[in-house]
This record gives structure tokens, sequence and C-alpha cells, in this order.
């Protein structure tokens, strides 16, 4: 049997619906596993399932929209998962927010108040409600999907550095409380990723440049360049990577 195989397990995705998201979803799916497919909108949301689902010739893919932002979805989003694919054997947490770019000096508190809920609060919050299933069981993964943010400094994306690296700091602190009872916490930190999240990056030509004049292979990713490694960290292929931050990013942090 395949390291990589995800046969039996059941996998809740967060900003699942396209880009990265989607992209974990498919490959998940592809490898075994059930998956929910979870943004904000229900449309949204079905048609990237149907479209997993045709793909692979079975019902293998669910949709459950959820607001990030809120409390009440996001226990509404776990128990709904548990009613439709029976458990959760992964998280992985993928939405996320960044509705400013530009100087700290110039960011309305509201929207960093926006983005330290979105991006850190509501991980920590899908965290807590599947935890006790895992320890139960003894057995669960969690991804959080960050980065390279997390591990630069940026003069345009303050506040989603400062949440991305809190985020590597949630499966730090999950793999250090958790691990004994075999629970996997680990996040994944990309770089430039060809998505529509980062679009207003990647589509600005002197942006670009100087994202691909550090970055060793010359390019931007794709979003199957980091599902690749979620499903590795999802199956028994990542058991004993435990608290630890995966980069993906074409060599741009090491220059």
């Amino acid at each position: 049997m395949s390291l990589f195989n995800l046969k039996n397990k059941s996998i809740l995705i967060t900003g699942s619906s396209k880009g990265i998201g989607k992209a974990i979803a498919y490959q998940c799916a592809e490898h075994g596993a059930k998956v929910i497919i979870s943004s904000r909108k229900l449309d949204i949301c079905k048609q990237t399932a149907d479209e997993i689902n045709t793909k692979l010739g079975s019902e293998v893919a669910y949709a459950i929209p959820a607001n990030i932002s809120d409390d009440k979805q996001l226990e509404i989003l776990v128990n709904e998962t548990r009613e439709k694919i029976g458990k959760i054997d992964v998280l992985i947490c993928n939405a996320a927010t960044n509705p400013f770019m530009g100087s700290m000096l110039d960011m309305p508190i509201e929207k960093f108040d926006k983005v330290m809920h979105n991006n850190i609060r509501s991980n920590q919050v899908l965290c807590n409600l599947v935890l006790p299933e895992m320890i139960s069981k003894e057995d669960g993964s969690i991804i959080i999907i960050s980065s390279i943010a997390a591990i630069k400094g940026s003069p345009i994306l303050g506040a989603y550095n400062i949440s991305k690296a809190a985020d590597v700091m949630i499966v730090k602190n999950i793999a250090a409380e958790f691990g004994h009872k075999n629970i996997r916490a680990n996040s994944i930190a990309p770089g430039l990723i060809k998505t529509d999240f980062a679009k207003a990056l990647w589509e600005n030509p002197d942006i670009l440049k100087t994202v691909l004049s550090s970055t060793p292979m010359q390019r931007i990713g794709m979003p199957d360049e980091v599902a690749g490694v979620a499903v590795m960290l999802a199956s028994n292929a990542g058991n004993y990577i435990n608290g630890q931050t995966i980069v993906v990013d074409g060599g741009t942090t090491i220059t």
C-alpha cells in the first residue's frame, strides 16, 4: 500500500472551492479520501464538489458552506462534516483573508482586526473543535496553510505576515501538547502561487519581477505543487513530521 494512500480518510478543508484549497481537495480525493469543500458560497462549493466527483467518477466530495469569521458557522461546519462523512481524520485550514496592501501606517485598524480574526482566531477555533475527536482515537493530522510571509518581512503585507507567523506557532503548540496522542500538526508555507487570492501580486509586473529575481526556479508556483505536500502530511508518509513548516517557494527564501 502506498505511503500516500488516503483511503478511508475523511478530510475537512476550508477555503477549498478554488485555488490552493481546491487543488488540495482534488489531490486528496484522488488519493482515496472523502473531502469537504467549504467556502462562503454554497453554489461555488457545490460546483467544485461536482467537478471533483465527475472527474473521479464517484461521490467523494461534499459541499458545506461556512464563513470562517463566524464561530457558530465553524461549529456547524464541523458537525455537518461528521454527519456527511462520519469523522474528521484531517483538518486543513486554508481559508484566509488579506483586505489591505500597503504601509501598516495606512491600514485601518478594522482591517487589521479582520486579518487577525480570520487568519489566526478561526484556525484556532477549528483546531479546538476537531482536537477532542483526534485525541480520543489517538490519531489525526492538522495542516495550516501559512506562507513565506511568516518568515519574511514586507513593506506592503505587514498584517498578513503577522497572521501567517502566528499560524506557524499554532501548529507548533498543538504538536508539543498533543504529539503524545499521535496527533501531527504542521504548516505549509507557499511562496507566490498562481491563484486568484495572490493575483494582485503576480499580475503586478514590478512585484513579479522582484519575486522572480530572487527565485532560483525563475517562475511562480502552481496550486498542485502545494497540494502534493498536503497529501504527504495527511497520509502515512507524514507520520513522523510534527510541528514543522514546509516551505514551497521554488527557493525564494534561500537567496
